[in-house]
């Protein structure tokens, strides 16, 4: 053997000894549960109790704007079993409003079960952002597009002149018509129209990937660790409380005294804005 090949073939033995010793499958796996851990923590938000229609958290709508807001969407519920939802809060705790309203919705269980029809409208007044969350049953009438118009011309101007109350008004009333009435109705009004911009992979884009992280690394662990792999996340997942279950609340959702929500779920459609 020449001398150059005996320096390759020690070269080779010497990394190729290294993967047993390491495992590349050990360094796959300690990478997901860093990730999952992440992702856990993400979503152990502190959500205020589901005490009524409206949940002034962040103390930014006046009362009597308050008490009209409530008395809609009581009337909404009685006359159509849609559950909409105010709440305004004074921090999303350092997440995007996506993925807090999503579990906010989901937290409280807006709509009723069998039809998921709830809607969240959230407003994070420090954060300057606002996001209208709706059920899935309700997607195909109250769009994303729609969604991202009533924020857009409803509430974020009115939001920017320091008109909280004035907007979240606002935005319920318009969210109301679209849920209400027929469209050749509702898109007589300019504020209204649709200008199709806004898709749902705008919300799913964050959660797709992960998913693909996830995979990847799931698919690098070997057979024979898969099931306490599993085992393991489904643990982490279920002891943080996603869903309402150590965060205050379980069955028909979330809440601080007489009104709750219906059982209902949202799959994060809807949209989202600032000012």
């Amino acid at each position: 053997m020449t001398p150059l090949a005996r320096v390759v073939r020690r070269r080779d033995s010497l990394f190729l000894g290294r993967a047993p010793e390491f495992g590349l499958p050990g360094v796959c796996l300690a990478a997901l549960l860093a990730a999952f851990a992440f992702v856990t923590l993400a979503l152990a938000f502190a959500f205020p109790p589901l005490t009524g229609r409206v949940v002034d958290s962040a103390n930014i709508i006046p009362q009597a704007v308050s008490d009209r807001i409530a008395a809609k969407l009581a009337s909404l519920e009685a006359k159509s079993g849609i559950q909409l939802v105010v709440a305004t809060v004074k921090s999303l705790e350092g997440d995007d409003i996506e993925p807090y309203a999503n579990a906010l919705f989901r937290a409280w269980k807006l709509g009723e079960k069998q039809n998921n029809n709830g809607v969240l409208l959230l407003v994070a007044p420090n954060e300057h952002k606002a996001r209208i969350e709706v059920g899935y049953g309700l997607e195909g009438t109250l769009t994303d597009a729609l969604s991202k118009i009533i924020i857009t011309n409803a509430m974020a101007p009115r939001f920017k002149a320091g008109d909280f109350g004035g907007g979240i008004e606002r935005g319920v009333d318009d969210i109301i018509t679209v849920l209400t009435t027929d469209s050749s109705e509702w898109e007589k009004r300019p504020q209204l129209r649709i200008v199709r911009q806004d898709t749902t992979l705008d919300a799913l884009g964050p959660w797709i990937a992960l998913g693909l992280f996830l995979f990847i690394f799931f698919w690098l662990t070997p057979p024979s660790q898969r099931g306490n792999l599993l085992s393991f996340l489904l643990g982490m997942l279920m002891s943080s409380g996603r869903g309402g279950g150590s965060r205050g609340g379980s069955g028909g959702g979330w809440s601080g005294g007489g009104f709750s929500g219906g059982g209902g779920s949202s799959g994060g459609g809807g949209a989202s804005g600032s000012w």
